[in-house]
């Protein structure tokens, strides 16, 4: 998955302006400009669409998290300049204040079954025996879950 299409399906899940948007990347202390939010959502393919690197979507994840479960005092996190499934993963667990129950019940909604053991590996330090990597399609599913969860709770 690319960082944009990441952003893309947190913005359409959460039915964010791109004024919310923008106020979502200020919250992390990151000044994104309307035509790069604009770059930014435009479908893969588009000759007006620019990449969203790591640092930007780190920027956007913190302010995620501070839109949803407030500003925490004192200093702010320091966004990552690498981020991985699972850095994402654990950004939007947190930002949601989601308990293991939590994402299983996300998980479920988009046909997935895992274990609470399975589910726990993802949020392991790397250099932990049972850390497991977060690939693609599970994020992407996470994701889709998320939608059908937070998109139903607006109507």
């Amino acid at each position: 998955m690319t960082n944009n299409d990441i952003l893309r399906r947190i913005r359409y899940t959460f039915d964010f302006t791109n004024r919310k948007m923008l106020e979502i990347f200020a919250l992390a202390g990151y000044e994104a400009k309307p035509s790069q939010i604009i770059a930014w959502l435009q479908k893969e393919g588009d000759p007006d669409a620019v990449e969203l690197n790591d640092n930007e979507l780190a920027y956007f994840l913190n302010g995620f998290i501070n839109e949803k479960r407030g500003k925490k005092e004192g200093e702010q996190p320091v966004p990552e300049t690498k981020l991985n499934n699972n850095i994402i993963f654990r950004k939007l667990k947190i930002a949601l204040n989601l308990k293991d129950t939590d994402i299983l019940d996300i998980l479920d909604l988009a046909k997935i079954n895992v274990s609470p053991h399975e589910l726990s590996a993802f949020f392991r330090k790397p250099e932990q025996k049972q850390y497991r990597v977060c690939h693609d399609q599970f994020l992407r599913n996470f994701l889709h879950g998320m939608q059908i969860k937070y998109r139903e709770e607006k109507k």
